[in-house]
C-alpha cells in the first residue's frame, strides 16, 4: 500500500464503514462522495485501501470498479495479490461463489490495465488444475486483450492439452490466440480443426473459434488451407460459415472456386455467406453470373439478388 500522509486511510475507512458495514449501500454512498473532496491521484489510493479492507462483497465489487475506472498502476499488485491469494479473500467473504465473481471481475480489471505485470499471475491461474473453470475463462480472455506474446506458447499449450476436462476454457485460450495475433499459434490451431474424437465430437465451437483465430492470422502453408477446407464439409453450418470467410481473406486463388462450391450447400445462411464472400473478392458481376447461371440452385440466385437490390437502393441513398 502507497503511503501518502495527506490522506486520513483509517478515518475514511471508519467513516464509510468499510470493515463493519451494516448497510453496504450507505457505505457505497458514502465512497462515491468522497469523489467531491479528493482529486483522482488520491482516490485511486483510497479505494485501493478499502479494497483490501472490505469484508462486503457488494462494497468489494462496488470498489473494483472505482480502480478499473482509473485503471492506475498501483492498483496492479493489490488486484493480482486477490486473484493469487483467494484464500486472503475467503476469510472475508465465506460464499465462495462470490470469490470467483470478485476474482473473475479482477481477470478482466487487470486486463484493461493493459499492462504486462499481470501476464503471469493470469498464466498461473490458468494453467492450475485446481482452479475455478470460471476464473480460467477469463484469465485467457485476460491475456488476449492485454496483447503480451509471453503469453502465446501457455495458451498453446492448453490448447493442445489433452488433460483439459473445460472445452470452455479451451475456446478461451483459442480466441485468446485469435487475439494475439501470434502465427506461432497457427499449428495449435490447425491441430483443432484436425481432431476428429474427443471434446470436438461434442463442442463443435472450438473449431468455430479455432476458424475465427485463424482469420486473423496471416497464416500460410498447405496444411493449413487443406484444414479449412475439409471445415467447408463439417456438419456444423457455423463451421462451414466460418472456413468461408477465412477463405475469402486467404487471398489464395484457390478460394473462389471453393466458395463457388459452397453456393450449393443446403443452409441458407451458408450460401448467403458464400453469395457476400464472393461478391468482397470479386465484384458485382459475380451476382449477375450467379443470378444467370444455371449450376447454382434457387437459393443462390434468390441471396444473389437480394444482395445486388440492397447494393442498388445503397447507391441510390447516396
Amino acid at each position: 500500500m502507497e503511503e501518502n500522509k495527506d490522506i486520513p486511510f483509517d478515518k475514511l475507512a471508519e467513516a464509510c464503514n468499510i470493515v463493519n458495514a451494516v448497510n453496504y449501500k450507505e457505505s457505497i454512498s458514502k465512497i462515491n462522495k468522497l469523489a467531491d473532496t479528493y482529486p483522482a491521484e488520491h482516490l485511486v489510493l483510497i479505494y485501493n485501501y478499502f479494497f483490501e479492507l472490505s469484508n462486503s462483497y457488494e462494497i468489494l465489487m462496488h470498489v473494483l470498479t472505482k480502480i478499473d475506472k482509473y485503471r492506475d498502476k498501483t492498483s496492479i499488485p493489490i488486484l493480482i495479490d486477490s486473484l493469487i491469494m483467494k484464500e486472503k479473500l475467503s476469510k472475508r467473504i465465506s460464499d465462495t461463489e462470490l470469490i470467483t465473481r470478485i476474482r473473475v471481475n479482477i481477470t478482466k480489471a487487470l486486463a484493461n490495465t493493459k499492462n504486462s505485470q499481470a501476464v503471469y499471475p493470469l498464466l498461473y491461474c490458468l494453467n492450475s488444475k485446481e482452479e475455478n473453470y470460471k476464473v480460467k475463462l477469463s484469465c485467457a480472455d485476460a491475456l488476449g486483450k492485454i496483447g503480451d506474446r509471453y503469453a502465446v506458447l501457455p495458451l498453446m499449450n492448453i490448447v493442445e492439452d489433452e488433460t483439459e476436462a473445460s472445452a470452455y476454457v479451451k475456446e478461451s485460450a483459442i480466441s485468446a490466440l485469435g487475439m494475439l495475433g501470434d502465427s506461432k499459434a497457427v499449428d495449435s490451431l490447425v491441430s483443432i480443426l484436425e481432431s476428429k474424437k474427443g471434446l470436438l465430437d461434442k463442442f463443435t465451437f472450438l473449431k468455430e473459434r479455432a476458424l475465427e483465430a485463424l482469420n486473423k492470422l496471416n497464416f500460410k502453408g498447405d496444411r493449413v488451407f487443406n484444414a479449412v477446407v475439409r471445415s467447408l464439409r463439417d456438419e456444423s453450418k457455423q463451421v462451414r460459415i466460418n472456413a468461408i470467410e477465412v477463405l475469402m481473406n486467404s487471398e489464395d486463388e484457390r478460394a473462389i472456386d471453393l466458395i463457388k462450391e459452397m453456393l450449393n450447400d443446403p443452409c441458407k445462411d451458408v450460401v448467403q455467406n458464400a453469395v457476400i464472400a464472393l461478391y468482397n473478392i470479386l465484384d458485382e458481376n459475380i451476382l449477375d453470373e450467379i443470378i444467370n447461371g444455371n449450376k447454382y440452385n434457387d437459393t443462390a440466385k434468390s441471396e444473389a439478388i437480394k444482395l445486388k437490390n440492397d447494393l442498388k437502393s445503397e447507391n441510390n441513398d447516396e
